[in-house]
């Protein structure tokens, strides 16, 4: 999952960076390289947010000319899908915990982006939400 980001320099040579589509992310960095480095981790940290609100995380829009794409880990990505798809379906964790029959704690963990969590568990998880869980390399 690729997020386009503006990178603004500012006369200091400082970079400002900041998502569009992600609010939350807002960082800065003393180089362009740094930069980078930075909204890479403001991206990731902003998740944090939605997963503990419980909120929808907005999907990237298309890359306009002057933003650049940070991408978000694939695990994190993957629990994403997860988290807005229990929200589409009003489904709690205790709701999926037991449409796959494991206990709550389980997908506490499954839903926590601090855990690492097998991809074959969080497709399982989703295909308990009807729904096909699809890697592709394009």
């Amino acid at each position: 999952m690729l997020y386009p980001a503006k990178f603004d320099k500012e006369e200091s040579g400082l970079y400002a960076v900041s998502f569009r589509d992600i609010p939350e992310a807002i960082t800065c960095g003393d180089n362009y390289e740094d930069a980078v480095r930075m909204a890479r981790d403001a991206l990731l940290t902003s998740m944090d947010f939605y997963f503990e609100d419980h909120r929808k995380v907005p999907l990237p829009s298309p890359q306009q000319e002057d933003e650049v794409l940070i991408e978000l880990p694939a695990s994190v990505f993957a629990k994403v899908l997860l988290l807005n798809e229990m929200i589409d379906q009003n489904v709690s964790n205790a709701e999926l915990a037991r449409r796959i029959e494991v206990k709550p704690q389980e997908v506490q963990r499954i839903t926590n982006l601090e855990h690492n969590t097998k991809i074959d568990t969080i497709a399982r998880a989703i295909h308990a939400l009807g729904k096909q869980f699809e890697l592709r390399v394009v």
